[in-house]
């Protein structure tokens, strides 16, 4: 009989304290053992070591790595989970591509990689407002590219997204 989650947590929460290698084996079972929040909290328990949360991404699926993705605005990592970001918005996946325009890839994206990556959501039909702090962001140089992207569309005779319209 398995442990009830809480307790599972708990336990994996301070082994995780004693020795961040074990976050490892512990990580890939911890929202089947430990509940939907599980994973946040043993990234936590990490204590901003950007190291094993880059292995972590490196090495994980794609629900381990929307669950870094998604906890990163409070890991207190600073810019060096950037790397994790711009990988995930070189990814097919559009799980991934908008977690990665989350909170954590707002703030820390460069202008450049902050607008391909508003571009990127734009083709994969993410809709906008999926991108975390899009206003503040916005710029002339993202609307022009909106605006290039969408006569391209119209003199293809496509549909051109209505949230793109509505920035143009």
């Amino acid at each position: 009989m398995r442990e009830p989650p809480k307790e599972w947590l708990a336990q994996a929460v301070r082994r995780v304290e004693a020795d961040p290698q074990a976050i490892h084996l512990l990580f890939p079972q911890a929202e089947r053992r430990g509940g939907p929040t599980a994973r946040r909290a043993l990234l936590e328990a990490l204590r901003g070591d950007h190291t094993v949360i880059r292995d972590l991404y490196e090495r994980g699926d794609t629900g381990e790595r929307l669950a870094i993705l998604s906890a990163l605005p409070e890991l207190d990592l600073g810019a060096a989970a950037v790397p994790l970001v711009e990988d995930a918005l070189r990814a097919n996946d559009p799980r991934l591509v908008a977690a990665a325009l989350g909170p954590y890839g707002s703030a820390w994206l460069d202008d450049h990689s902050f607008r391909q990556g508003v571009l990127k959501c734009v083709f994969m039909s993410i809709p906008l407002a999926a991108v975390a702090d899009l206003e503040r962001r916005f710029d002339a140089e993202l609307a022009r590219m909106l605006s290039d992207y969408a006569k391209e569309r119209q003199a293809a005779g496509r549909p051109v997204p209505p949230d793109v319209l509505e920035r143009i």
